[in-house]
């Protein structure tokens, strides 16, 4: 599919922080995905093994998630781990795995975060504006904000607040297990997030095309 790259890769981090503040007016995060509109999504998702990084982009129907296609790429790992800073890490190997994607999705499920990040722009938003789709980010572990108790409950949710701003939604996916940390990526708004990720989780706490892009990521 096409790309709109926005930068080089090989970066300092202090540069790569300027970069991520720089692009962060780009970012769209109160646009609705026209969830009725959705035939294919995405799921998206990098693994670091030994200093080398597999990227694997897993395209489903919707719904149904039948396998539509499945796009993969490995290389070395360019850049250090630095919590806010994960796109600069995992975005040299998820472009040249995007750009052998032959379908191209409606919406794409990031394994990281969106808007609920220090600087409003991680993976899912940063490589949202390659991508020109709405993206969505789907973080297993809190980065950033606060929110207020959530129900056992599958389904429920609250917001997740950061310096009095609201970046995204706590969402628990399946009943009585750990929430997921949902916020728009790019292309999207935070109620028509967590309504697509609660509908690509029939069965597990993880989205069933981030959990088949885990599974092929970590496949070396």
């Amino acid at each position: 599919m096409e790309l709109h790259p926005r930068h080089a890769w090989d970066l300092t981090p202090a540069e790569a922080v300027a970069i991520q503040r720089r692009l962060r007016s780009e970012i769209v995060a109160d646009r609705a995905i026209d969830l009725g509109a959705v035939r294919l999504v995405a799921g998206v998702d990098v693994s670091v093994k030994n200093e080398r990084s597999r990227a694997a982009v897993v395209v489903v129907t919707f719904p149904g998630f039948l396998l539509v296609e499945t796009a993969v790429a490995e290389r070395p790992t360019p850049f250090p781990y630095i919590p806010g800073l994960l796109s600069f890490r995992e975005g040299p190997v998820l472009e040249e795995a995007f750009g052998r994607l032959r379908a191209e999705p409606d919406v794409f499920l990031f394994d990281g975060m969106g808007t609920a990040h220090p600087r409003r722009i991680g993976i899912a938003s940063h490589m949202g504006l390659w991508l020109q789709r709405p993206t969505i980010g789907v973080g297993k572990t809190r980065l950033v904000g606060t929110n207020a108790p959530l129900s056992e409950e599958k389904g429920a949710h609250v917001p997740l607040i950061d310096r009095g701003e609201t970046i995204g939604a706590v969402v628990r996916t399946r009943t009585a297990k750990h929430p997921l940390f949902i916020s728009p990526g790019h292309l999207a708004d935070i109620p028509s997030s967590i309504e697509l990720v609660l509908a690509c989780s029939p069965k597990y706490r993880l989205p069933e095309p981030i959990r088949l892009a885990h599974k092929t990521a970590g496949n070396f």
